[in-house]
C-alpha cells in the first residue's frame, strides 16, 4: 500500500465516512440534490457538516444510466485534493469529464489525448505533439491576441453606445473562437458559417450531463430526464463538427504535417488540434474570461486603480506590451491567479486509484482500495480556510510578496499545482501557461483603455455571465 508522505503521516487512520445509498436510487437522490434540491456547493457543503470530514462518499452525477459507477470518494481540501495529479496512484483513462465518457464519435472515431492516462503510448506522442505546436506558436500569442481584443473592445463599445450596456459573453466566444481558429490556421474562419456557436452546440452534447439550465422549477424532472439519464446522441452536431474538422484541416497544414514527426497521422492530429481548440481553449477562455472580469469587476475602483498604476507604468518603461513586461506587473499576475483560485474554469477531477493507498486531509488519514473512483471538487479546494484567509473573498493582491508566492502551489486549476508545468508524464492542461498569459493580457488591454468599469453578473451553466453597465476610458484614448 503506498501512502503520501508529508507532515500529516502521523494522523489517525479512519474509516472513510458517507455511504451511497440504496443501489440505483442512492445515486438518483445524490443526483437530484446536486442540481435541483440543494445546488453544488450546498451539496457539499452539508456533506462535510454531516460527516465532520472533508473525505466522504457520495454519488456524482450523472449516475445511472449514463455512468458505469457514479460511487466516488470525495477529496475536497487542499492537502488530500493532489493526489488526483499524481498518476503513480491515480489513472486518468477516460475519466476527463467524470464518471461518465462521451462517444469518442464527438471526436472523429478517436480517444482524444484528455482522455488518455500517460501510461498509453499514444499520451506521450500526443502530448508532445501539442506542447510542440505551442512552442512553435508562440511569438504569436500577444500579437494575434492583441488584435483580437482590439477588435472585442470596438465591439462592445458599439454594443453600449446603442443600448446602454453590454453582455461580454457573447464578445468573448467570438474572440475566443477567432483567436483559435486564427492561431493554427493562420487566418479568420474563411466560411463566416462557422464560429462559436459550433463549438457551443459540440461543447452542450458533451457537457449536457454535469449541468443544469436553471429553468422554471416545475421543469426540472423533464429537464434531469433530457440531460442526466441518456447520452446525447453525436449526430445532432455532427455535420457542424466535420464542419469545423475540414476548416482546420484545410488551413493548418504546417500544424498538422509537425504531427509526423511523433508518428501521428494527419486525421489523428486535426481531431486533436480541433480538441485542443475548442474544448481545451475555446472552453476554458468561455468559462474563465467572464469569472476573471466579474470578480475584477466587483472589486471596485480601488483595484482599478492600483491596475491602471502598474499597467501603465510597466508598459510605458517597456515600451509596449510584452512578455518581460508582463512578468514585471506583479499586481496583475495575482489578479489572474486569484480569479483561476476562487473560480477555476475546470471545477472537477478524476481519478481511479491503482492501488491500494493512504490519502490525508488536514486532519486524519483515509485508507482508498483499488480501482476506487476518487473525485475532487476544485472551488472547495482552492478556498481551504486552513490555507487561506478569508477564503470566500476575492483579494486581488492574495499572491503578491513571498509570502503570497508561497500560496501559488495551491492553486489547482490546470490538473496540477500553479508553480509545476505541464509534461508528457502528467495529466496538467498543455496550454496552462498559455491561459495564464492570455488573461494577463486581457487585464493590461482592459485598463490601458478604461480607467474603471462596472458589471452586472449572474449565471450560466457551467460558469459566469458578465455584463458592462459602465466604461470609464481612460484620457490618452
Amino acid at each position: 500500500m503506498s501512502s503520501s508522505s508529508s507532515p500529516y503521516s502521523d494522523l489517525p487512520l479512519k474509516p472513510i465516512p458517507g455511504d451511497y445509498g440504496l443501489p440505483f436510487f442512492g445515486a438518483i437522490k445524490d443526483r437530484l440534490d446536486y442540481f435541483y434540491n440543494q445546488g453544488e456547493d450546498e451539496f457539499f457543503h452539508s456533506r462535510v457538516t454531516k460527516h465532520k470530514s472533508t473525505v466522504f462518499k457520495t454519488n456524482m452525477p450523472p449516475g445511472p444510466f449514463m455512468a458505469s459507477n457514479p460511487r466516488v470518494i470525495a477529496v475536497l481540501d487542499a492537502v488530500s485534493f493532489p493526489v488526483l495529479f499524481d498518476t503513480s496512484k491515480v489513472e486518468k483513462r477516460n475519466v476527463f469529464d467524470g464518471t461518465f465518457f462521451p462517444s469518442v464519435k464527438f471526436t472523429g472515431g478517436y480517444r482524444v489525448l484528455s482522455y488518455l492516462d500517460p501510461s498509453e503510448p499514444n499520451h506521450t506522442a500526443l502530448k508532445s505533439y501539442c506542447l510542440s505546436v505551442l512552442a512553435k506558436k508562440h511569438d504569436n500569442f500577444i500579437p494575434l491576441f492583441r488584435t483580437c481584443l482590439s477588435e472585442l473592445f470596438i465591439d462592445v463599445e458599439d454594443e453600449m453606445a446603442n443600448k446602454g450596456s453590454a453582455y461580454l459573453n457573447t464578445f468573448i466566444n467570438q474572440m475566443s473562437f477567432n483567436f483559435f481558429f486564427n492561431l493554427f490556421c493562420d487566418k479568420k474562419p474563411v466560411d463566416s458559417t462557422i464560429g462559436p456557436k459550433l463549438f457551443d452546440k459540440w461543447l452542450f452534447l458533451q457537457l449536457a450531463p454535469l449541468m443544469t439550465l436553471g429553468l422554471p422549477k416545475f421543469l426540472n424532472f423533464l429537464e434531469d430526464f433530457v440531460l442526466h439519464t441518456f447520452p446525447l446522441p453525436s449526430f445532432l452536431v455532427k455535420s457542424d463538427y466535420n464542419k469545423v474538422y475540414e476548416a482546420f484541416y484545410s488551413f493548418s497544414g504546417s500544424v498538422l504535417d509537425e504531427a509526423k514527426r511523433f508518428g501521428i497521422s494527419k486525421e489523428e492530429a486535426c481531431h486533436n488540434l480541433v480538441f485542443l481548440a475548442g474544448f481545451n481553449g475555446y472552453g476554458g477562455l468561455k468559462t474563465l474570461f467572464p469569472a476573471l472580469i466579474k470578480w475584477v469587476g466587483l472589486a471596485g475602483e480601488q483595484l482599478h486603480r492600483q491596475l491602471v498604476e502598474e499597467i501603465r507604468t510597466v508598459v510605458k518603461a517597456e515600451g509596449g506590451v510584452t512578455l518581460s513586461a508582463l512578468d514585471q506587473m506583479v499586481l496583475t499576475k495575482s489578479v489572474v491567479y486569484e480569479a483561476l483560485r476562487i473560480e477555476p474554469p475546470v471545477p472537477y477531477q478524476y481519478g481511479k486509484a491503482k492501488a491500494d493507498m493512504v490519502v490525508h486531509s488536514h486532519d486524519a488519514a483515509f485508507e482508498i482500495k483499488k480501482g476506487d473512483m476518487i473525485f475532487g471538487y476544485q472551488p472547495f479546494a482552492t478556498k481551504d480556510p486552513r490555507v487561506f484567509d478569508s477564503p470566500e473573498e476575492f483579494v486581488g493582491q492574495r499572491f503578491v510578496g513571498d509570502q503570497g508566492e508561497k500560496l501559488l502551489k495551491y492553486v489547482y486549476w490546470s490538473n496540477g499545482r500553479e508553480t509545476d508545468d505541464p509534461t508528457v508524464e502528467n495529466k496538467q492542461c498543455p496550454g496552462k501557461n498559455l491561459v495564464v498569459l492570455l488573461a494577463r493580457v486581457l487585464l493590461v488591454e482592459l485598463f490601458l483603455r478604461y480607467d474603471t468599469f462596472t458589471v452586472e453578473a449572474g449565471k450560466v451553466p457551467l460558469g459566469s455571465s458578465v455584463t458592462f453597465k459602465s466604461l470609464t476610458k481612460a484620457a490618452s484614448t
